[in-house]
């Protein structure tokens, strides 16, 4: 069963959300928040699986909340959940598509998925439950707006990005340079000509090198220290669905 906390301070879209998600029979809504501060207080009390945090308008708040709830080891005073593996909740972000900074920004604070706010509900549940086992989604129009604002901004490494990045392996940067291509785990695989679980395991070797919990993260990682350049005369490869990652499958991801 996935517990979920909704985050939103339209009472409508509350209501609206709770009652659909409560009628999935592997879903579980354990509070509601309003606002950041409520977000970040519940998040901690109830430590569900997954907030479900709705941006309906440029808010560096919300993208602050994100980072205190993926991040709570950097709050002192938090004590470390109890729960399975003692990781803190999975943020799935649901988003306008005219947000892009702030979507980009989401990413960099924690964020394990971003899905459009018009996304249909079969996507949606389908989200929770990937972002909810630790995968991350990603749409392919959000990839698309994303990439364009990695376009406009170029962001400079930091020392320490840079860092992290001559601590990945040659093979390591081959898988992340996949990945960040929009390449899934299979596809990586037969690319390279290793098997689907080699990749598994040098992702999950690239994730802990590079400090972050998602692969979305990790895509972001990948174009801010310069590792991928956005394509820029060409229209770029939406990310596949990789069913090995999640049993469910059903919804766009990286």
């Amino acid at each position: 069963m996935t517990t979920v906390l909704i985050v939103t301070d339209q009472a409508l879209q509350r209501l609206g959300l709770r009652m659909f998600l409560e009628a999935q029979p592997d879903l579980t809504v354990v509070g509601e928040a309003t606002d950041c501060d409520q977000a970040v207080r519940a998040a901690d009390a109830l430590r569900p699986d997954l907030v479900l945090l709705d941006i309906d308008r440029p808010d560096v708040d919300r993208v602050r909340a994100i980072r205190r709830i993926t991040r709570p080891e950097h709050r002192p005073g938090v004590p470390r959940a109890d729960r399975a593996g003692g990781l803190p909740p999975r943020v799935l972000v649901l988003t306008p598509f005219d947000t892009d900074e702030y979507s980009y920004a989401a990413l960099r604070a924690g964020a394990g998925g971003l899905l459009p706010k018009d996304a249909l509900p079969g996507e949606l549940t389908a989200a929770i439950h990937l972002v909810a086992l630790g995968g991350s989604v990603l749409s392919p129009r959000l990839t698309r707006a994303l990439v364009d604002v990695v376009r406009e901004q170029r962001p400079a490494a930091a020392p320490e990005r840079r860092h992290k990045l001559s601590q990945l392996t040659e093979r390591e940067r081959e898988v992340l340079t996949a990945l960040a291509s929009g390449w899934s785990n299979t596809e990586i695989a037969k690319r390279l000509c290793i098997a689907p679980t080699t990749v598994k395991t040098h992702i999950s070797s690239i994730l802990t090198k590079i400090g972050v919990r998602a692969r979305v993260q990790a895509v972001v990682f990948a174009y801010e220290t310069g590792l991928v350049r956005p394509p820029w005369h060409q229209q770029p490869r939406p990310h596949e669905t990789d069913f090995s990652d999640h049993p469910r499958g059903g919804f766009q991801s990286t």
